[in-house]
């Protein structure tokens, strides 16, 4: 799965790469996280553009947002037939840019997380599928989800799920709706090849969505793990009742 992403690429460079209108100017970010506005390029009216998106679909069936489950990601397999995301799929398909993600593996039972990025150091293009949510009183939100599919051999030693990321050679296969059409988008709804992909422990900083900063980007030691760990409780003291005190103990 993806729960948390980075965007450090220049506003510019990500322009050039995904083609949109817009001039957005937008600082790094170094947690993104679920229910935040993220940015998602789409086709609209034959051209591509920048959209602020909330992260977390909304299906346009929704009535009260309150009590539906947070969908921040679509699962290549089933993202055909559920009903959150069928349509979605076929209609409204974006790109999400980033830099890189975060993920969580169990060490030695505590979670420790990873910080995986393309190995050669460029921008990526998530797959995502967007729905606008229409409530009682026509208000609008925005809302996407990122695609995911299993991991390759490499990537399922950290967790069982990847985001799925387009190359720029195949932005414009993904972005462009067919009607209802989706063969044509299929064979991309897969796990990145073995090695293209590369990661590395981070602090657990990245686990509050308050620390925002580059640091967290930066590799971590096994004995800064190790510091990090959380420490055993120490067991209170119990202090014996004696007579005297009527069972409450004492402070001296």
């Amino acid at each position: 799965m993806c729960g948390r992403f980075v965007i450090t690429s220049a506003p510019a460079a990500l322009r050039q790469l995904f083609g949109y209108i817009e001039q957005p100017n937008f600082p790094p970010r170094y947690n993104v996280a679920p229910t935040q506005p993220i940015p998602v390029v789409l086709v609209e009216n034959g051209a591509r553009h920048f959209r602020l998106m909330r992260w977390g679909l909304l299906p346009s069936w929704v009535k009260d947002p309150k009590g539906f489950t947070l969908l921040i990601n679509a699962r290549s397999e089933t993202v055909l037939e559920k009903p959150a995301f069928k349509k979605a799929i076929r209609r409204r398909r974006g790109l999400i840019p980033a830099d890189g993600y975060y993920e969580w593996k169990t060490i030695e039972g505590r979670k420790q997380p990873f910080f995986i990025h393309r190995a050669d150091g460029e921008p990526l293009g998530f797959a995502a599928v967007f729905e606008t949510w229409v409530g009682p009183n026509g208000e609008e939100l925005d809302t996407v989800a990122i695609v995911t599919a299993a991991a390759g051999e490499d990537l399922a030693t950290l967790h069982d799920r990847v985001p799925v990321t387009i190359s720029p050679r195949d932005f414009e296969r993904w972005l462009e709706i067919r009607g209802d059409e989706v063969d044509h988008v299929l064979s991309m709804m897969t796990a990145p090849r073995i090695g293209e992909f590369a990661w590395h422990p981070v602090s657990t900083r990245v686990n509050r969505v308050a620390n925002d900063d580059e640091q967290l980007l930066l590799p971590i030691s096994a004995e800064e793990m190790e510091a990090e760990a959380p420490k055993p409780r120490k067991a209170a003291r119990k202090v014996a009742a004696s007579s005297a005190d009527d069972g409450q103990g004492s402070l001296f």
